[in-house]
């Protein structure tokens, strides 16, 4: 088939899905793109155009993100945000680690499988805090601003463990990567605070114009594209874009040209992923497996509700925080690239298992909440 042909098809396909969750089964869409990706796989091993896709998707998703997050409000709430982030780090890679190593895997593979559990998945969040109008809720910005720090996190990760597994690591490679985060999040200030700001009168002259879709989605491509060129993650360049754009009167503009775009590609994020999922008939490391589940649960509950607090949100925020950053996506599978054999498919079974207990929770999180507040006030009264 022609590729216009197979795209045409892809899309029919995942709008048929989309129908099927909203109207039959009730479930998010992302986990049935996710489930079509698992079985497409037995078919496609690889496909460039699906991946090419669902990064544009990616990329644009974030990009809007960081159009919500202007510079001066994004620094002030780091400040609050840090002790959060640190604690996610520790329970999630170090604790983590030291769990596996408890089941019998060396050190090394203890990190790989630390660093696979650390980091909530930035995408399937983000697209369920839109889907579910949770974007302006109080605990949204903390979470969001803990997936922004694993984000910055994880890269440094992923050059740690690449160093590790014995392709070599130096101190000079470990501040380089530091640097680069630093020049990426300089330079996107600069465009922010006075690049943009001049040209904004230019830019509303050509605001009706099928151009400015155009513009927009160059920006969000090219920034995120610089980021994998210096070895990040584009969705840092991603947000860095949209926050480029953030201090304009037009913000609100800029996401109406971008949101079209990212819709269409989006869905081949999803099924990308489950392309990349890798089962077989044995489980291995099956007790591990069942113990790092409810540990990944129990970690981000501690995350958002202490984190949350040092953050200043009340309890039953933090709890919402914690119930909704439960799970793991696209950094978890980047690091599973790293492990081998037995311990690869173990990776895949866990980021399968923990995209769709994570997601469900996700759904579920404001009822629980509200059930829990309300038993407390019971035992307290």
């Amino acid at each position: 088939m022609n590729l216009t042909l197979v795209i045409g098809l892809f899309l029919l396909v995942l709008f048929l899905i989309g129908m099927i969750g909203i109207k039959i089964i009730k479930i998010p869409d992302i986990l049935l793109y996710i489930l079509l990706g698992l079985l497409l796989s037995i078919f496609i091993k690889e496909s460039k155009v699906i991946e090419m896709a669902g990064e544009i998707g990616l990329v644009l998703l974030f990009f809007i993100l960081g159009l919500k997050f202007p510079v001066d409000r994004l620094v002030s709430n780091s400040a609050k945000v840090w002790k959060g982030g640190l604690l996610d780090a520790v329970l999630g890679i170090f604790v983590t680690a030291l769990i596996a190593h408890l089941f019998g895997l060396d050190w090394v593979s203890s990190l790989i499988v630390g660093g696979i559990v650390y980091a909530t998945s930035s995408s399937i969040t983000a697209k369920l805090l839109e889907e579910k109008n949770r974007v302006d809720n109080k605990e949204s910005e903390f979470m969001l601003l803990i997936l922004i720090f694993e984000d910055l996190i994880a890269p440094i990760l992923v050059t740690v463990l690449i160093g590790l597994s014995g392709k070599g690591l130096s101190v000079t490679d470990f501040m380089l990567i530091l640097l680069k985060i630093a020049i990426l999040a300089g330079n996107a200030v600069f465009f922010a605070k006075v690049v943009f700001k001049r040209l904004e009168s230019k830019l509303k002259e050509i605001i009706n114009n099928d151009i400015f879709i155009v513009l927009v989605t160059g920006i969000a491509l090219t920034y995120g594209g610089i980021a994998m060129m210096l070895g990040l993650s584009e969705v840092i360049g991603a947000l860095l874009a949209g926050m480029m754009l953030s201090e304009l009167t037009i913000k609100d503009k800029v996401e109406r040209a971008a949101l079209p775009v990212r819709n269409i590609f989006l869905p081949f994020f999803f099924l990308n992923f489950g392309l990349h999922i890798e089962l077989t008939s044995d489980i291995p490391y099956f007790g591990l497996l069942v113990v790092l589940v409810l540990w990944s649960l129990i970690h981000k509950l501690i995350v958002g509700y202490v984190g949350g607090q040092w953050y200043g949100l009340p309890r039953s925020y933090s709890l919402k925080a914690g119930l909704s950053l439960t799970q793991r996506g696209e950094f978890s599978v980047i690091i599973a690239a790293l492990a081998t054999g037995e311990l690869k498919v173990f990776a895949s079974l866990y980021i399968l298992v923990i995209a769709f207990v994570g997601t469900i929770l996700f759904q579920m999180a404001p009822g629980l909440n509200k059930l829990i507040v309300e038993k407390v006030k019971e035992k307290k009264s």
